[in-house]
């Protein structure tokens, strides 16, 4: 998930749970320090699901071996008007 992705979905909640815990409760405070809290779980949540994604690259075996790379370059481009060849 990208970030800002993340930002708009967080922001939302968050709105979403003012606006619930504003009708239930009657009070702008209470909406707002729930409105709070849920950025706040939010937030940790995200950190906790990138540092598991870092923790669990980094613990990938890297015993295997990239494909090598062919050094040798087509004889013909596909033929579009930058290529050289292009007629």
């Amino acid at each position: 998930m990208y970030f800002p992705q993340f930002l708009v979905g967080m922001f939302g909640t968050s709105f979403i749970m003012a606006i619930w815990a504003g009708i239930q409760t009657g009070s702008i405070r209470t909406a707002l320090a729930w409105a709070v809290l849920t950025l706040f779980v939010l937030q940790v949540g995200y950190f906790l699901l990138t540092l598991g994604l870092f923790y669990k690259r980094s613990t990938k075996s890297t015993d295997v071996k990239p494909e090598p790379v062919n050094p040798v370059q087509p004889l013909r481009r596909d033929g579009g008007v930058s290529s050289p060849g292009a007629q």
